[in-house]
């Protein structure tokens, strides 16, 4: 496999990790605390998810022949009016990852070494999917952090337990260390 193919490869995975890790959080959590914040001026996960779907099909939406910031995107809109229920933002949220992933499968060794435009300013491919995925992740950490919060001791890790990482070792490498 060679350099471009590892690349895709791995940053594919690495997607669909924070997708299932997302998917994972949204399994744990009501429709009722989909609009829960901190304070009144926090973002709900219903916010943060309608956020990170307006940048993804923004971004990836014509991803290597237009700018990845749309003129029919209205950014500032996506911190208002949360989704209704849960069962919205989910479809919003497959919506979104479906576009990434049918980009993603769009780019090959012939186009890989492209420029793409974000907001005016030039890309090298690697680059802008280095920067969603970077932005994905903070944001996919965000719904997982404050649906901890909702859930307090209720809440079922995504990873080795905390206190757990002597006994995860010992079942896969067969010591504590690994």
């Amino acid at each position: 496999m060679n350099f471009q193919e590892n690349y895709l490869s791995n940053v594919k995975f690495e997607f669909q990790r924070y997708k299932t890790m997302g998917n994972a959080t949204f399994a744990q959590i009501s429709d009722d605390d989909i609009h829960w914040k901190y304070v009144e001026t926090d973002n709900s996960i219903a916010i943060i998810v309608k956020h990170m779907v307006g940048n993804m099909l923004s971004r990836w939406t014509d991803f290597l022949t237009e700018d990845g910031e749309k003129s029919w995107r209205e950014r500032d809109l996506e911190f208002e009016k949360p989704y209704t229920t849960k069962a919205e933002m989910l479809s919003a949220w497959e919506k979104g990852w479906k576009c990434l992933f049918d980009a993603l499968e769009s780019i090959d060794s012939a186009n890989i070494e492209s420029k793409v435009i974000i907001r005016g300013e030039e890309h090298t491919i690697i680059e802008a999917i280095n920067r969603q995925l970077a932005h994905y992740a903070s944001h996919v950490g965000q719904i997982v952090f404050v649906a901890k919060l909702i859930k307090g001791n209720n809440w079922k890790s995504l990873s080795i337990p905390k206190g757990e990482s002597k006994a995860f070792n010992e079942k896969m490498f067969g010591t504590d260390k690994p």
